[in-house]
Protein backbone atom coordinates (compact mmCIF):
# COMPACT_ATOMS: atom_id res chain seq x y z
CA UNK A 1 0.00 0.00 0.00
CA UNK A 2 2.93 2.46 0.62
CA UNK A 3 4.74 1.51 -2.14
CA UNK A 4 1.35 2.66 -4.38
CA UNK A 5 1.14 5.94 -2.68
CA UNK A 6 4.67 6.71 -4.05
CA UNK A 7 4.65 4.66 -7.26
CA UNK A 8 1.72 7.23 -8.73
CA UNK A 9 3.04 10.48 -7.94
CA UNK A 10 6.63 9.03 -9.61
CA UNK A 11 4.84 8.00 -12.45
CA UNK A 12 3.23 11.64 -12.67
CA UNK A 13 6.13 13.40 -12.00
CA UNK A 14 7.73 11.81 -15.24
CA UNK A 15 5.03 12.38 -17.46
CA UNK A 16 5.11 16.04 -16.49
CA UNK A 17 9.10 16.21 -16.90
CA UNK A 18 8.82 14.23 -20.34
CA UNK A 19 6.33 16.60 -21.90
CA UNK A 20 8.27 19.90 -20.70
CA UNK A 21 11.34 18.93 -22.28
CA UNK A 22 13.49 21.86 -23.51
CA UNK A 23 13.37 22.53 -27.57
CA UNK A 24 17.83 21.49 -27.11
CA UNK A 25 16.90 18.05 -26.27
CA UNK A 26 17.87 16.18 -29.62
CA UNK A 27 14.30 15.49 -30.69
CA UNK A 28 14.49 17.83 -33.78
CA UNK A 29 11.75 20.99 -34.91
CA UNK A 30 8.82 20.83 -36.92
CA UNK A 31 7.44 23.84 -38.69
CA UNK A 32 4.73 24.16 -40.69
CA UNK A 33 4.98 25.46 -44.24
CA UNK A 34 4.33 29.34 -43.70
CA UNK A 35 3.86 29.33 -40.55
CA UNK A 36 5.38 30.26 -37.28
CA UNK A 37 7.16 28.44 -34.81
CA UNK A 38 8.43 29.83 -30.66
CA UNK A 39 11.51 28.44 -29.14
CA UNK A 40 12.17 29.33 -25.83
CA UNK A 41 15.83 29.20 -25.31
CA UNK A 42 17.40 27.87 -21.92
CA UNK A 43 19.97 30.36 -22.15
CA UNK A 44 20.38 34.24 -23.88
CA UNK A 45 21.53 33.81 -27.09
CA UNK A 46 24.37 35.98 -28.93
CA UNK A 47 24.35 34.44 -32.57
CA UNK A 48 21.81 32.72 -33.94
CA UNK A 49 22.21 30.86 -37.24
CA UNK A 50 19.94 29.14 -39.74
CA UNK A 51 21.45 26.09 -42.02
CA UNK A 52 19.44 26.99 -45.22
CA UNK A 53 17.52 29.96 -45.08
CA UNK A 54 15.30 29.31 -48.46
CA UNK A 55 14.15 26.18 -45.75
CA UNK A 56 13.91 28.28 -42.83
CA UNK A 57 13.47 31.71 -41.38
CA UNK A 58 14.84 32.99 -37.75
CA UNK A 59 13.49 36.35 -36.13
CA UNK A 60 15.00 36.64 -32.85
CA UNK A 61 12.10 38.42 -30.32
CA UNK A 62 14.80 38.95 -27.32
CA UNK A 63 17.81 37.19 -26.47
CA UNK A 64 15.63 33.74 -25.04
CA UNK A 65 12.93 33.60 -27.98
CA UNK A 66 13.47 32.78 -31.54
CA UNK A 67 10.37 32.97 -33.87
CA UNK A 68 11.51 29.81 -36.58
CA UNK A 69 9.18 30.42 -39.96
CA UNK A 70 9.05 27.52 -42.52
CA UNK A 71 10.08 29.11 -46.02
CA UNK A 72 10.17 25.91 -48.00
CA UNK A 73 10.18 22.42 -47.73
CA UNK A 74 12.86 20.17 -46.80
CA UNK A 75 15.71 19.99 -44.08
CA UNK A 76 17.85 22.36 -42.18
CA UNK A 77 19.58 23.04 -39.04
CA UNK A 78 19.53 25.75 -36.41
CA UNK A 79 21.89 26.96 -34.10
CA UNK A 80 22.26 29.40 -31.41
CA UNK A 81 25.06 30.21 -29.28
CA UNK A 82 25.65 32.37 -26.15
CA UNK A 83 28.23 35.28 -25.81
CA UNK A 84 31.00 32.72 -25.49
CA UNK A 85 30.36 31.08 -28.92
CA UNK A 86 29.00 28.27 -26.84
CA UNK A 87 25.81 25.91 -28.26
CA UNK A 88 22.58 26.80 -26.61
CA UNK A 89 20.97 24.65 -28.65
CA UNK A 90 21.95 22.89 -32.44
CA UNK A 91 18.77 20.98 -33.89
CA UNK A 92 17.56 19.71 -37.02
CA UNK A 93 14.67 21.53 -38.19
CA UNK A 94 12.08 20.06 -40.99
CA UNK A 95 9.61 22.27 -42.97
CA UNK A 96 6.35 20.43 -43.41
CA UNK A 97 2.85 20.71 -45.75
CA UNK A 98 -0.45 21.70 -43.87
CA UNK A 99 -2.16 18.40 -44.14
CA UNK A 100 -5.22 19.69 -41.87
CA UNK A 101 -8.08 21.36 -43.87
CA UNK A 102 -6.35 20.32 -47.50
CA UNK A 103 -7.60 18.25 -50.30
CA UNK A 104 -5.53 17.75 -53.08
CA UNK A 105 -7.37 16.69 -56.26
CA UNK A 106 -5.48 14.42 -59.16
CA UNK A 107 -6.15 14.34 -62.52
CA UNK A 108 -3.64 12.67 -65.19
CA UNK A 109 -0.56 14.83 -64.26
CA UNK A 110 -2.29 17.84 -62.50
CA UNK A 111 -2.55 18.19 -58.85
CA UNK A 112 -4.27 21.26 -57.45
CA UNK A 113 -4.48 21.68 -54.06
CA UNK A 114 -7.79 22.93 -52.42
CA UNK A 115 -7.85 24.85 -49.09
CA UNK A 116 -10.89 23.67 -46.80
CA UNK A 117 -12.13 25.77 -44.00
CA UNK A 118 -15.00 25.50 -44.12
CA UNK A 119 -15.19 26.23 -48.20
CA UNK A 120 -13.14 24.69 -50.78
CA UNK A 121 -10.75 26.93 -52.63
CA UNK A 122 -7.29 26.92 -54.57
CA UNK A 123 -4.48 27.05 -52.07
CA UNK A 124 -2.00 29.87 -52.18
CA UNK A 125 1.40 28.35 -52.96
CA UNK A 126 4.68 29.83 -52.76
CA UNK A 127 7.76 28.80 -54.44
CA UNK A 128 8.69 26.48 -52.84
CA UNK A 129 5.35 24.09 -53.23
CA UNK A 130 5.42 25.31 -56.99
CA UNK A 131 8.92 23.45 -57.54
CA UNK A 132 8.01 20.35 -55.08
CA UNK A 133 4.70 20.35 -57.45
CA UNK A 134 6.41 20.46 -60.46
CA UNK A 135 9.30 17.85 -59.31
CA UNK A 136 5.97 15.49 -57.64
CA UNK A 137 4.46 15.82 -61.26
CA UNK A 138 7.31 15.16 -63.70
CA UNK A 139 7.73 11.74 -62.23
Amino acid sequence: MAASRLFLPAVGMFCIMAATIPAHAGAGIEVVMNEAKIIRLTHPADTVVIGNPAIADATVQDASTVVLTGKGFGVTNFVALDEAGRPIIDEQITVVRQNASTVRIYRRSEVQTMSCSPYCESAYKNTAEKSSEAEMNAR
